[in-house]
């Protein structure tokens, strides 16, 4: 009875006449082909499969995970970093099923990590904001012959994630360094030593990016935009559902409304909140002169969560309210034309190894164990998952497909406060 027609049922397949982008006669396809392509679901991944990046996933299960994504119409994958095995892993992984087939297709958005000197204290040593990390050259320059080894797959670099956002206090670098290195591989593609149809970004949180407060409005920042191929911009309503609930909450007028419908009117109002962030960063890019893409590079809503956004706190975590947030972020990127790297793929229990109901640990569509989500359940009943597993497990859905016992544990809101 609470059934969601999900956008993506109507995504799941790739249309072969003459005049879709993927028809196999077409040249070698870029950034500016697939980025906003309905066709081309984008998709934030990371494999890992226990509590520590330490276990990095073979390039088998790689290929599970490649097999699943495509199934359901991802076609772009948005990596973080390239130090790690995994980054080099998920290329090869796609070149492999490239070569076993023919019409399979991935491309990659490939993570540059971006930090300041003595970044997450390791040596109890505060960070220098106002320096770069002496790494940074090596993980530019491991994204560049990367991006050189497998040209047909990567065609996007994004140079540092949320590296310039001053609430990523452990390691955020002023603008000047993102565009430092923006420059950088743009001089490479000048010179022919990167293909000239690579696209180069950042990707960061919306306020970066000169959509929040002002102190973010400086002449580093405005030359970087007039530098990037697009913005990538982040965006997060499930957060600010504890830091900044300005949406958040049930209203008045909707206290005698059912529990579906106070759900849903709360979460309508978290689709128009990111919307809205979208529209603040678009405004001040027009305001500068320059009118660019601008595509969603990361945003998403967990499903679970033991402490800020759980039953003891926003109540804003559940598969339900997931659900409904992945298909208005579906919905709207798509008619908008705008790709969404929607975060993410698959739950990751190293984010918050520490403390499994971390909420960062649960922001898959999919369990660790191969489990779809509420979200995707009605692509479970296409059989679209049909033959694929995941660490040898079938694709099933969560709870055992019983909606009735998904809504026992879906909480509702406290009433809104009201304005005076």
């Amino acid at each position: 009875m609470f059934a969601i027609l999900l956008v993506l049922s109507c995504q799941t397949s790739i249309n072969k006449d003459n005049n879709s982008v993927a028809n196999k006669n077409q040249p070698n396809l870029n950034a500016k082909d697939i980025l906003g392509h309905p066709e081309y679901l984008a998709i934030s991944y990371g494999g890992y499969r226990t509590t520590s990046r330490d276990d990095q996933p073979s390039i088998n299960d790689l290929k599970e995970d490649m097999l699943i994504l495509n199934a359901m119409g991802v076609k772009i994958l948005r990596t973080y970093n390239v130090h790690l095995d995994q980054a080099a892993n998920v290329l090869e992984a796609i070149r492999q099923l490239k070569d076993e087939n023919a019409n399979f297709e991935m491309y990659v958005m490939l993570g540059i990590w971006i930090d300041c000197k003595n970044a997450f204290n390791w040596d109890n040593v505060k960070p220098d904001h106002n320096q770069e990390s002496e790494r940074n050259p090596v993980e530019v320059q491991t994204a560049v012959t990367l991006a050189k080894k497998y040209p047909e797959i990567v065609k996007i670099l994004a140079v540092g994630n949320e590296a310039m956002v001053k609430w990523a206090t452990a390691y955020y670098v002023q603008p000047g360094v993102i565009l430092k290195w923006v420059n950088h591989l743009q001089a490479l593609k000048k010179s022919g030593e990167l293909p000239k149809d690579l696209w180069i970004t950042s990707s960061d949180n919306f306020a970066s990016w000169g959509g929040g407060d002002s102190e973010y409005h400086v002449e580093d920042l405005e030359k970087l935009i007039h530098a990037v191929d697009y913005i990538s911009m982040h965006t997060y309503p499930m957060h600010d559902t504890h830091y900044h609930p300005v949406f958040w909450g049930i209203s008045e007028t909707e206290t005698n409304t059912s529990k579906k419908v106070k759900i849903d009117s709360v979460m309508l109002r978290a689709k128009v909140y990111a919307m809205s962030q979208y529209e603040a960063v678009k405004t001040y890019m027009k305001s500068l002169g320059v009118d660019k893409p601008i595509h969603i590079g990361e945003t998403g809503w967990a499903s679970y969560s033991g402490g800020l956004y759980g039953n003891n706190g926003s109540k804003a975590t559940d598969e339900y309210k997931e659900a409904l947030y992945y298909q208005h972020m579906r919905e709207w990127t798509n008619k908008a034309g705008m790709s969404c790297f929607y975060f993410e793929a698959f739950d990751e229990h190293w984010k918050d190894a520490e403390n499994p109901k971390g909420s960062e640990n649960h922001f898959g569509l999919f369990t660790i164990d191969g489990k779809a989500k509420y979200a995707l359940w009605d692509l479970v009943d296409k059989g679209l998952f049909k033959g694929l597993t995941r660490n040898g497990n079938p694709i099933t859905k969560t709870y055992n497909g019983n909606i009735d016992e998904l809504m026992k544990e879906v909480m509702i809101p406290e009433l809104k406060p009201q304005s005076k």
